[in-house]
């Protein structure tokens, strides 16, 4: 009693959940002023149904899922306590293939409060049609029989669709077959998304402080950070010359020329990504220096005033 879920049932029972079946309703509308057609769909209690291939299942392509008060008359008991043997009014049973495989398992016996147990196929109820319905789990076989399924976090950058027909009978977009007749077009689709791909290397490059572009998507490859742009005419006439350097050997570079205090520039540089930085400053120049640190870098190194385009370039190459 009161056990409306797989997993209550199956600790009550003290069995595993793999011995459970778990029970989803679906509808489909049939011609107007006819009741709607129910499938009842079975899983095993710890599997997930995946709707993509529910949908594959013939005569489910149009699928809903069915109300209470259609579940109530189909089986006389509310969501609970639905399983495949004794419901009130026809249904069409599809039984994913490890269910299909099962035996002396355990299902809702259409009455509030009950279960059975040790239920079989071909015994108890008749054979099902079988279909593929789950989500894939984690050690499931591999399609080509060589290993066993681990479940990863991907990202979605491109995609290919398949349309068939969908599309093309539609528009009539037509062609003649090796016997000379009509048949539509098999239409697909396929891409990669800019933005995804904007998505995608922010997720798998940035810190604390904010984004790692990789240097071949970043909005520049070089910041020069100009320490008293606005205060020193040595700092701005070097920092000019580095940036218009950059430039002209085609690299793409910024200017920092706000006149910003130093950890103020840093922050919003590395909070935007730029994945190389050069500080042009007084102490520095005076030593004949200036400052690099990459966007990964846990610390600046110092480089010679004439050296340090030659050693963007450099890194920017490898």
């Amino acid at each position: 009693p009161g056990k409306a879920k797989c997993e209550d049932v199956a600790q009550l029972l003290g069995m595993p959940l793999e011995r459970t079946v778990k029970s989803i309703v679906l509808a489909t509308e049939g011609p107007a002023g006819e009741p709607a057609q129910i499938w009842l769909l079975l899983l095993r209690g710890d599997h997930d149904l995946n709707e993509i291939k529910a949908s594959k299942v013939p005569g489910l392509a149009e699928f809903r899922f069915a109300t209470e008060a259609e579940i109530v008359a189909t089986f006389g008991t509310p969501p609970g306590y639905l399983g495949p043997i004794g419901a009130k009014a026809p249904i069409r049973v599809v039984a994913d293939r490890t269910v299909a495989n099962m035996s002396d398992f355990v299902c809702g016996a259409n009455e509030r409060d009950y279960h059975l147990t040790g239920v079989n196929w071909g015994r108890d109820l008749p054979e099902p049609v079988v279909a593929d319905l789950r989500n894939v789990v984690e050690g499931d076989a591999s399609p080509d029989g060589k290993g066993r399924l681990a479940i990863c976090r991907g990202i979605e950058v491109g995609h290919v669709f398949m349309l068939g027909t969908r599309y093309s009978a539609a528009m009539n977009a037509t062609f003649l077959d090796e016997n000379g007749k009509t048949q539509p077009m098999q239409m697909g689709c396929y891409g990669i998304g800019v933005t995804r791909i904007v998505g995608a290397a922010i997720e798998q490059n940035y810190d604390e402080r904010g984004i790692i572009w990789p240097a071949a998507i970043a909005p520049f490859e070089v910041v020069v950070c100009p320490v008293g742009y606005d205060r020193s005419e040595a700092v701005k006439a070097e920092a000019d010359r580095i940036h218009a350097e950059l430039l002209a050997a085609g690299v793409d570079a910024i200017l920092d020329d706000r006149g910003e205090r130093p950890g103020v520039m840093f922050a919003d540089w590395e909070l935007i990504g730029v994945p190389h930085r050069v500080v042009v400053g007084d102490r520095g120049l005076k030593e004949g220096q200036v400052e690099y640190q990459g966007r990964r870098d846990a610390e600046a190194s110092r480089v010679a005033v004439a050296d340090i385009v030659g050693h963007v370039r450099k890194l920017l190459a490898n």
